[in-house]
């Protein structure tokens, strides 16, 4: 698949990473625009049902990205979304998925570039990696 494009989304708080994304945009940055956002009152809030049903439903990755550590609006919430991806890689894992296919990042509301710089990373990470065997079916049906 040369032209392959991934589906990729990204689990963001609404106080830091929302708001890096939102900056990026006003910055006129550009990056990939094959994410899409899911916005949060708080990463903390993030399942592993969330993120496993993104895969489910075609997605080639997903990232959480929430506030930095130590600075998360609900105290712990990062922690826990945190914790939460790592079980979730090793889930993904044990289903024959790439566990590099989920990253957790931490963002303040004023690093909009970085913002774009990891969609960046993730988008390219993840055409490396190539679609998933669930997400095959959604890529061919598209054509």
């Amino acid at each position: 698949m040369k032209d392959f494009e991934p589906k990729i989304v990204a689990f963001c708080c609404n106080y830091c990473a929302f708001a890096a994304a939102d900056l990026a945009g006003a910055m006129r940055l550009q990056y990939p625009h094959n994410v899409r956002i899911v916005k949060l009152p708080c990463t903390g809030k993030v399942d592993a049902l969330h993120l496993m049903k993104a895969f489910e439903d075609g997605a080639d990755g997903a990232f959480v990205a929430g506030c930095l550590e130590g600075q998360c609006h609900y105290i712990e919430g990062n922690f826990r979304a945190k914790n939460r991806v790592a079980y979730v890689r090793r889930l993904l894992e044990e289903v024959g998925i790439e566990p590099e296919r989920l990253e957790m990042y931490n963002l303040s509301s004023a690093m909009g570039g970085r913002f774009a710089e990891i969609v960046e990373e993730v988008t390219e990470k993840i055409k490396a990696l190539g679609p998933t065997y669930i997400s095959k079916k959604f890529h061919s049906e598209e054509k």
